[in-house]
């Protein structure tokens, strides 16, 4: 004798014959999400503090562009001025409350460092805008050369090619 099964148990049965596979992807997804991670045990590493004041470090960019430029043929050694305008500056964590009567009031976030000491939460910092360049080099009375130098700082800096001076240099 046969043993039939009945109605809703055959439909459960090529239901999950159909979706056998999802259902296997989804039981090894809940078994991993249960697994413990490596990174909860060991002790957290906090992210390395900025120095205060930590600003744009204008001379190390004029330097790194001048050695970058130097190699542009035609150019020879390469001195380079930058201008800025203004300096760097943080962009800080703000809290905005609302009030009852409909005004709001405006708060920097702070953190207690402990010892009654507070800082504050920089989001980012913005680095400043240049302003202008100049560029001596030797090779700064060809054409093609001044082209190609404007070009690489314009690319870098973000300045317009009206803001880019290259002069010839001995």
């Amino acid at each position: 004798m046969k043993w039939k099964w009945p109605e809703a148990a055959r439909r459960w049965k090529g239901a999950l014959r159909k979706y056998q596979y999802v259902l296997l992807v989804m039981a090894v997804g809940a078994v991993l999400l249960l697994l413990p991670s490596g990174g909860r045990d060991s002790p957290r590493q906090e992210a390395p503090e900025q120095a205060e004041g930590a600003s744009f470090d204008l001379e190390a960019f004029e330097k790194k562009l001048a050695q970058t430029l130097s190699q542009v043929e035609g150019a020879g050694e390469t001195q380079v001025v930058l201008t800025l305008d203004g300096s760097s500056r943080q962009v800080l964590a703000r809290n905005q409350d609302q009030e009852g009567d409909g005004g709001s009031s405006n708060t920097v976030v702070t953190v207690g460092k402990g010892s009654g000491q507070q800082e504050v939460v920089p989001l980012q910092t913005v680095a400043p805008q240049f302003r202008g360049a100049l560029i001596v080099c030797p090779g700064g009375g060809d054409a093609r050369t001044r082209l190609k130098l404007i070009e690489a700082v314009s690319a870098l800096t973000g300045l317009g090619s009206d803001r880019i001076s290259v002069c010839q240099g001995g």
